[in-house]
C-alpha cells in the first residue's frame, strides 16, 4: 500500500478500495465485535492493516490515540475515523453506523423481552447469574485500567481523588474529568521533551466551523424537536438532555461513565433500580457493538414506564442518537488534525491523568455494584458532607455471593470469556433457584 506523507491528502492520494467492499468488510466488524472495546480494536486491527491493508500501523495508532482523547467509544470511533480515511464522510457514516446498529437493534429487542418478561421468576433467576457475572467482569476491568495507567504518584493521586470525590463526597462525575483533565495539563507540563508536530496540510478555520455547525444542528436539531413535540418536563426530553450530557464527558470508555449513569438514572431520575441497572449492563456484556449501549436499555425501559411500548422504543432511539451523534462530530471536526493532535504534549499529559482518575471511578462503580449484587437493601446515610452507602446485614444474598465468588474464579482463574462467564452463572443460577424450596 502507498503512503503519503501528507495526512490531510492521504484519503485521496492512497487507493481506496470500492465503497460496497467498506460496507461488506465493516458489516462484519460490526457483526463480530464481541467483548469490549479491547477485543473489538484488535479485531479492527487485524482486519484493517493486517489483512485489508487499509491502514498503516503508524496510522491505526495515531488514530486510536486521538479517539481515547475523545469522549465517546473509542472502538466506533475508530471505525468511523477509518472509513472516513478510506472514503471521506460517506466512508465514516458508513463504518461507524454499521459498528453501531446490529447491537442496537439486538439490545433493543433484548430490552423488549426484558420489559415484557423480566419479572417472571425464570428471568428473576437468570439475572442473579448476571448480575454475579456482570460484577467480576467490572472489577476486571478495574484491574486492565489501572495496570495499564497507574505508573506514578500523580496518577494514584488522581485515582484516588477521583474514587473519594465521588464515593464520598458525591460530587458530579464532569467536574471529576474536568478537575483531572486541568491537573494532568498543568501540573505534567513539564514532564518529557516536546513531541515534533507531523507535517500536515493546514485546514481551512472556515471548512472546521461549517463542518461542526453541520453537525451540531445534526445532533441537537431532532433532539430539540422531541422536546417541542412532547414538552419539556416529558420522559423522553429528559433523556435527550441528560443523556446529551453524558455524551460530552464519557472520557475513559464506558465503565467510567456507568458511575456516573447509574447514580444519575437510579437515584436521580427514579427511571429504574439499581437491580435493573445491573441487568441492563448484563445484557449489553452479551452482545456485540459497544457496552454503551446500555444506555439504550435505560432509555427503553425509563419511557415504557411513561407510555408503554412505542414509547419506549422512542426512548431507545432518542438514547441512542444522543449517545451516538455526537461520536459523529468528534471524528468528522478532529480527523483532519489527528497528526498535531496526538503529538501535543499537553493533551497527552491531561488524557494520561484523566485515565488515571477513570480508575478511581470504576473502583466507586465496582463497590456501588457489589453492595447491591449481594445485598437487598443499601441504604444512603449522610454525614456532614460524606454520603455513605450502608448495607444491611440481614438481607445478604447468600446466591448471589456465591455466584460472585464464581465467577471471579471463572474470571481471574481460568480466564474464561464474558459470554462464557455470564452463561455459566445464569444457568448456576437457574439451577440453584430452580431447586430452591418455595
Amino acid at each position: 500500500m502507498g503512503h503519503s506523507s501528507n495526512d490531510a491528502d492521504r484519503a485521496q492520494a492512497s487507493p481506496s478500495p470500492p465503497f460496497r467492499q467498506i460496507l461488506s468488510v465493516f458489516g462484519k466488524i460490526g457483526l463480530l465485535s464481541f467483548g469490549g472495546p479491547a477485543a473489538q480494536i484488535a479485531l479492527m486491527h487485524r482486519v484493517l492493516v493486517d489483512e485489508q491493508r487499509w491502514l498503516d500501523e503508524r496510522h491505526f495508532l495515531s488514530a486510536l490515540s486521538f479517539c481515547m482523547l475523545l469522549p465517546g467509544p473509542e472502538a466506533m470511533q475508530l471505525a468511523t475515523y477509518a472509513g472516513w480515511r478510506l472514503h471521506g464522510v460517506k466512508g465514516g457514516l458508513a463504518a461507524g453506523l454499521l459498528f453501531v446498529v446490529p447491537g442496537a437493534l439486538f439490545v433493543l429487542a433484548l430490552s423488549m423481552l426484558y420489559g415484557a418478561y423480566g419479572q417472571t421468576p425464570v428471568v428473576a433467576a437468570l439475572f442473579v447469574g448476571v448480575k454475579a457475572a456482570v460484577l467480576a467482569i467490572v472489577l476486571q476491568a478495574l484491574v486492565r485500567v489501572a495496570n495499564r495507567a497507574i505508573k506514578g504518584r500523580l496518577d494514584w493521586a488522581a485515582a484516588i481523588a477521583a474514587f473519594v470525590a465521588i464515593y464520598f463526597l458525591d460530587l458530579p462525575f464532569p467536574l471529576v474529568i474536568i478537575a483531572a483533565a486541568a491537573a494532568g495539563y498543568f501540573l505534567r507540563s513539564a514532564e518529557g521533551t516536546e513531541l515534533p508536530a507531523a507535517a500536515a496540510a493546514p485546514v481551512p478555520v472556515a471548512q472546521t466551523l461549517r463542518t461542526l455547525a453541520v453537525w451540531l444542528f445534526v445532533w441537537l436539531a431532532p433532539l430539540f424537536a422531541v422536546a417541542a413535540i412532547f414538552g419539556s418536563d416529558h420522559v423522553l426530553a429528559h433523556l435527550a438532555y441528560f443523556f446529551s450530557k453524558l455524551a460530552v464527558v464519557t472520557f475513559g470508555g464506558a465503565y467510567a461513565v456507568l458511575a456516573y449513569m447509574a447514580q444519575e438514572a437510579v437515584t436521580g431520575y427514579g427511571w429504574l433500580t439499581a437491580g435493573e441497572m445491573l441487568d441492563g449492563l448484563g445484557l449489553a456484556e452479551t452482545t456485540n457493538g459497544p457496552l454503551i449501549l446500555v444506555t439504550e436499555f435505560v432509555g427503553y425501559i425509563a419511557a415504557l414506564r411513561v407510555g408503554g411500548v412505542a414509547i419506549g422504543v422512542l426512548g431507545a432511539l432518542v438514547t441512542l442518537w444522543a449517545t451516538f451523534a455526537p461520536c459523529f462530530l468528534w471524528i468528522f471536526v478532529g480527523a483532519p488534525y489527528v497528526e498535531r493532535l496526538t503529538h501535543a504534549p499537553r493533551l497527552a499529559s491531561a488524557l494520561r491523568t484523566v485515565t488515571a482518575a477513570v480508575v478511581g471511578v470504576i473502583a466507586n462503580l465496582s463497590l456501588w455494584f457489589a453492595l447491591h449484587v449481594v445485598f437487598a437493601r443499601v441504604d444512603e446515610r449522610h454525614i456532614g458532607p460524606l454520603r455513605l452507602f450502608v448495607p444491611d446485614v440481614a438481607s445478604l444474598d447468600v446466591v448471589a455471593l456465591a455466584l460472585s465468588c464464581l465467577a471471579m474464579v471463572l474470571i481471574f482463574v481460568l480466564r474464561w470469556s464474558i459470554v462464557a462467564t455470564l452463561a455459566l452463572c445464569s444457568a448456576a443460577a437457574l439451577l440453584w433457584l430452580g431447586l430452591a424450596p418455595a
